[in-house]
């Protein structure tokens, strides 16, 4: 007679159990693909157990950090969702003690954390979480899951039971994908960090950003400065372009020679030959000594252009003439003079309109933009800001002899929000008038210039009034107070000047959770 029990059905669930675990080995001789992927045996799982979803874990033991590896009745997202840190819920707190965790109803458990979004309940009906670790050599290397319906009829030993045996054979492939885990982690960690030696080495001395598009331009100087090659940098205003021009020429053969710098918007068009090319005595009223042009000075080494665009057509001339033959002559005189200069020309205005209105030369244009270089603007590249705001505040304190340690979140934030129309120079003028107003060596955010506080410019307008701007700054002083000293109401009284019941007045008012600093400290 044939042995039937209700949990299995028809057939014994004992024999069930015995297919189930033949057919896994069997599965786990026979196919190596199951090296790359446990998914046909999982489905197996929840076949034989009326389950709703299975998965394997496997723990990183480099980073400590847990993922989903295979699953079945998870989606692709719901996988990637997947991840834990050992003692983290169910999971992480299977693999961190090495014990078996049964969770009748998930619903109502607060370890079960849900971190694959998926549904508590089905149809009404609540489920269970049962989970194993599969361990070898007395080794915790991940752990097998599976949700099913809850049925309060039954006892989850003998699932306990069934899923640690499945455990302890799938184990070894579990150690094999924790180990290639591992080794993938360890080689995009290399690749990490060899990416952050070569942007190290192409980031030219004295320049500040890590920011993509700045990568870019790194990658443009180092390209660049080594040839003799004329270099047009575009960028806005106040984005640094002197800075590119510098780092272009300290990078080159001519570093030994001099670079000389003109900035052509700020010399008078009846000035601007005579600085550029120099003058005979007596060439015109007021020239009573020979003077040596800029690009005589700049001999062997770089001349930088600055505002190029600003330059007058007579002018214009003479310059495609130098880039051409390289040679020129000194107002009122007639020695032709050559030279072996390498220019670099900046501009914040768009040429290709000037060239249109007729206010810049095109064979000019052509002539200088022989290797663009463009520099985005601040507000292009924002991951760059706590950077200089960190290299502004060490030489606002070096040449102040000043000690200011840190900029407030909430500084930071307002920083990160304007839009900076005179880009880096804007901020590091606005870092030096804090770093002044400072006096306890933290930088605050209303010690920031009134254009950054205006709700228009931080895109933070409030229907309230004057209370409630005085009650937002009041808690924010408190919260930082209490940052800087872990929590310690006496000590960040004495720093706010004020009672210790006083500001335990103020800490109540605001809802403000001291042990949060206290863990943080």
């Amino acid at each position: 007679m044939e042995v039937c029990c209700k949990k299995g059905g028809d057939e014994c669930y004992g024999v069930q159990e015995l297919k189930l675990l033949f057919e896994i080995s069997e599965r786990l001789i026979s196919s190596r693909e199951l090296n790359k992927d446990l998914t046909p045996i999982l489905r197996l799982v929840v076949e034989h157990l009326g389950a709703e979803r299975s998965f394997v874990t496997i723990l990183n033991r480099k980073s400590s950090r847990i993922a989903i590896e295979a699953a079945c009745g998870l989606s692709s997202s719901q996988q990637a969702r997947g991840s834990y840190t050992l003692g983290e819920g169910v999971i992480g707190r299977v693999i961190e003690l090495g014990q078996p965790v049964v969770i009748s109803e998930i619903s109502k458990s607060k370890l079960f954390v849900n971190k694959t979004k998926s549904e508590l309940t089905r149809d009404g009906q609540e489920l269970s979480f049962i989970c194993v670790p599969l361990m070898e050599d007395n080794q915790v290397n991940g752990a097998l899951s599976v949700i099913r319906i809850y049925n309060p009829n039954i006892s989850y030993e003998e699932d306990v039971r069934l899923m640690s045996v499945v455990g302890s054979l799938i184990a070894s492939v579990a150690h094999y994908q924790q180990e290639k885990l591992e080794e993938l982690e360890l080689l995009r960690q290399r690749n990490r960090d060899l990416k952050t030696q070569l942007d190290s080495d192409l980031q030219p001395k004295g320049m500040v950003g890590s920011s993509g598009k700045m990568r870019d331009v790194y990658g443009l100087i180092s390209m660049v400065a080594p040839t003799a090659s004329t270099v047009l940098i575009r960028g806005e205003s106040g984005s640094g372009k002197e800075l590119i021009a510098e780092s272009i020429h300290s990078n080159s053969q001519r570093d030994k020679g001099p670079m000389i710098k003109v900035n052509c918007s700020a010399l008078p068009d009846s000035l601007i030959e005579s600085e550029l090319f120099g003058h005979e005595k007596g060439a015109f009223t007021g020239a009573d000594q020979k003077r040596t042009g800029r690009f005589e000075l700049a001999h062997n080494g770089t001349i930088f252009l600055d505002e190029i665009g600003d330059l007058p057509q007579a002018t214009q001339v003479k310059i495609l003439r130098i880039l051409q033959e390289r040679e020129f002559e000194r107002l009122g005189g007639t020695e032709t003079i050559h030279v072996d200069v390498r220019i670099i020309a900046a501009t914040n205005r768009n040429l290709e309109e000037l060239i249109e209105s007729g206010e810049f030369r095109e064979d000019l244009f052509y002539r200088i933009n022989v290797f663009p270089v463009y520099l985005p603007p601040l507000r292009d590249r924002r991951e760059d800001i706590p950077l200089l705001v960190d290299h502004f505040i060490e030489k606002f304190n070096k040449r102040n002899d000043a000690n200011i340690k840190r900029i407030t979140t909430t500084a930071l934030n307002m920083l990160m929000v304007y839009s900076w129309p005179g880009n880096i120079r804007e901020l590091e003028n606005c870092i030096e008038r804090a770093c002044i107003l400072s006096r306890d060596g933290v930088i605050h955010s209303y010690q920031l210039p009134p254009t950054l506080q205006t709700a228009d410019s931080t895109n933070t307008k409030s229907g309230g009034g004057l209370m409630d701007s005085v009650e937002r700054i009041e808690k924010q002083l408190i919260i930082e107070a209490l940052t800087s000293t872990g929590g310690n109401i006496t000590r960040a009284a004495i720093q706010l000047k004020v009672t210790e019941r006083m500001l335990g007045t103020r800490i109540k008012k605001y809802g403000i959770d001291v042990w949060r600093f206290k863990q943080v400290g």
